[in-house]
């Protein structure tokens, strides 16, 4: 528990202060450097013997290298665009698909109605609504749900952090095109690269690993169920380090998903 915790608090801490650099690298640039970052990292620690693994190893290893970026690059702009508490309640979606997925009980099915209710009032037609930054939320709810399925069976088939290690290589190596581009079009500042490692570190490294051992002892259900604390979380930082404000509606989104997630679990 302690370890899904400060996994959590890390990767929202990342991500407003990855956002900090938005105004410079923009969302693709900062998620260039946290994949970077993420791959020196975890290969410092996980040692991969990229040669050693065979087929059943890699198709896993590489499905997940393409979530990992995905995630990363759809959530970013999503916050850029909505904020970082919206954006994680509606990527938090993936993992509460997944707890309540494998469940045939009918308290879970009024979960997960209360959850969609929470979404409703996120996604509600306003003046102001900005529909491509909650497509995009949903798009990373998918690519979460994803991660969490391939980060067991990795977990499963490949030794150590081994396999987290040589997801992160993949992954950089797609974004190192992608960052040439960004960095010869966008100087970037000592301060914005700064925001941009300090997200890798938060965002990338430290929850990677910790999910990676955590899903070894822990069943997707569970452990989607205890992310439920990721949107709150994101929204007190957004508050706390972004300045972001929600109003009663969006807490109440907030707290309807939280819910859904803390009734099943404590029901089982």
């Amino acid at each position: 528990m302690a370890t899904m915790f400060g996994s959590g608090l890390s990767n929202q801490t990342g991500a407003a202060i990855g956002s900090l650099a938005f105004p410079v690298l923009g969302p693709l640039g900062v998620v260039a450097v946290r994949q970077y970052v993420a791959a020196l990292v975890l290969v410092a620690v996980g040692r991969p013997r990229l040669r050693a693994l065979t087929w059943r190893q890699w198709w896993p290893v590489l499905l997940l290298a393409v979530v990992f970026g995905t995630m990363n690059l759809t959530l970013y702009t999503a916050i850029d665009r909505i904020g970082l508490g919206l954006a994680v309640t509606l990527e938090f979606l993936g993992p509460l698909t997944v707890a309540l997925a494998a469940s045939r009980r009918r308290l879970d099915a009024g979960c997960a109605v209360l959850a969609a209710a929470g979404v409703v009032v996120l996604m509600r037609p306003r003046p102001s609504t900005e529909y491509a930054g909650l497509a995009l939320g949903l798009v990373a709810a998918c690519c979460w749900a994803s991660y969490i399925l391939l980060n067991r069976l990795v977990g499963q088939r490949v030794p150590g952090a081994q396999g987290a290690a040589a997801a992160a290589c993949v992954s950089a190596l797609t974004f190192l095109p992608i960052g040439v581009v960004v960095g010869l079009r966008h100087p970037p500042t000592a301060g914005a690269v700064l925001c941009a490692v300090a997200a890798g570190v938060l965002s990338s490294a430290v929850p990677y690993l910790a999910d990676l051992f955590t899903l070894r002892s822990v069943p997707p259900q569970t452990f989607g169920l205890f992310m439920s604390v990721n949107p709150v979380l994101a929204a007190l930082v957004g508050r706390l380090v972004l300045g972001q404000t929600l109003g009663a509606p969006e807490w109440a989104a907030i707290g309807a998903v939280v819910a859904a997630n803390a009734v099943s679990l404590a029901s089982r």
